[in-house]
């Protein structure tokens, strides 16, 4: 009986589908290491739909037309998967000094004003986007995303010297076609609580919240075609009941380089989840929490805020620093600059506390002083 043998060209294709069958199902990380592993590998990799699948898995607001096409006009899938899953790492913590000799215009130049500079110098609001993405426990349960920097009066000054911050669920419904409340309950995961009082002696809520979130905010600039993950995945902390006894607070966030910018040279970029608690067991309505705030701002060394304009800047630099893909390096960066940020709130306390000391020694002997002379006095008259 004859066997019948397929043309090499037929095998060379089959061999090829095969290939891309495998390869569209991995994730990124996987996806990247196969490239290295064949030619053949490496050539379909280059695929953008392999791409594009892996960023939408990833961050599903990607999956939205007007971000494929923001995405197609920065560099392509491939591209922004490489710039936005590693994440900021700062180098400038460990070599962190105040510098106060730096000195910053507070308001801007005549050239910047009326727009007499370079156009990749120049800074605007609207040049930013905001890609954002909330998952727990591998579940997505939020996606925004937020074109430019709202209620921005670009031919006004106030926002530029105000304090910089972003509350993503206030503005971005008007964007979002999935425009909605974000809610949390014992179907997604959350453990059942009977009652808060059970919660602050256990706090098992708060555990599973703050372990099972993870945060993505990336920001695009359109007019310099950069892309950088702003969040640090995993949580940074939080703070649970507070302001009320309901709420959650998680933060997430990095550090970024502010060096010819500001004094301190390394700001923090907090970015602020908060939950409240609309509904515990019972009467047959399953734990629920709802999302009530989705925040971004910048704050120095000293915990004060960035205003507008030097946040600007410090995003666009931010664009372009270095990256990791080990994402714990970049939690222990953020772990750096609150150790140094705790360290320089003690020096500032002992400063000060010597500053306390020095000034009541110098009330004790300008008392004794006083009355010292004083007493002379009366004896010299005493004696006349």
């Amino acid at each position: 009986m004859a066997l019948s043998v397929a043309p090499a060209e037929s095998m060379a294709s089959l061999n090829s589908d095969l290939s891309y069958d495998i390869l569209r199902r991995l994730d990124g990380p996987t996806l990247a290491s196969a490239a290295c592993a064949c030619a053949a590998f490496c050539s379909i990799s280059k695929e953008e739909k392999l791409w594009e699948n892996v960023c939408s898995s990833t961050w599903p607001s990607t999956s939205r037309e007007d971000v494929k096409s923001l995405i197609s006009c920065i560099g392509g899938f491939r591209k922004f998967y490489a710039d936005c899953f590693p994440l900021i790492v700062s180098k400038d913590v460990a070599e962190y000094q105040w510098n106060d000799h730096l000195e910053y215009p507070e308001e801007w130049t005549e050239a910047e004003y009326y727009g007499d500079v370079d156009e990749f110098e120049s800074v605007a609001p609207s040049d930013f986007v905001s890609i954002v993405d909330i998952r727990y426990k591998d579940k997505t349960i939020c996606s925004k995303v937020l074109w430019g920097i709202p209620n921005v009066n670009e031919l006004n000054g106030w926002f530029y010297n105000c304090p910089f911050s972003i509350d993503l669920l206030t503005y971005a419904a008007r964007d979002d076609d999935n425009e909605g409340e974000v809610f949390l309950s014992v179907s997604d995961g959350l453990p059942p609580i009977l009652s808060m009082e059970k919660e602050r002696k256990d706090g098992k809520l708060w555990m599973e919240l703050r372990d099972g979130l993870r945060l993505s905010w990336i920001v695009v600039n359109k007019k310099v075609k950069q892309t950088a993950n702003l969040a640090s995945w995993s949580s940074l902390g939080g703070q649970r009941h507070w302001p009320t006894d309901k709420d959650f607070v998680t933060r997430f966030g990095s550090v970024l380089s502010a060096k010819g910018i500001l004094p301190c040279q390394v700001v923090e970029c907090i970015l602020i989840m908060k939950f409240r608690v609309v509904h515990t067991e019972g009467e047959g309505v399953q734990t629920t929490l709802k999302l009530t705030e989705l925040s971004m701002q910048l704050k120095d060394m000293e915990g004060a805020h960035v205003n507008g304009r030097n946040s600007l800047l410090i995003l666009k630099k931010a664009l372009s620093c270095h990256r990791s893909k080990n994402h714990s390096e970049a939690l222990e960066s953020c772990h750096l600059y609150s150790k140094a940020q705790t360290e320089l709130k003690e020096e500032k306390m002992r400063n000060e506390s010597r500053l306390d000391r020095l000034c009541i020694l110098s009330g004790i002997a300008a008392s004794l002083t006083f009355w010292y002379y004083l007493f002379v006095s009366l004896e010299m008259l005493l004696l006349l």
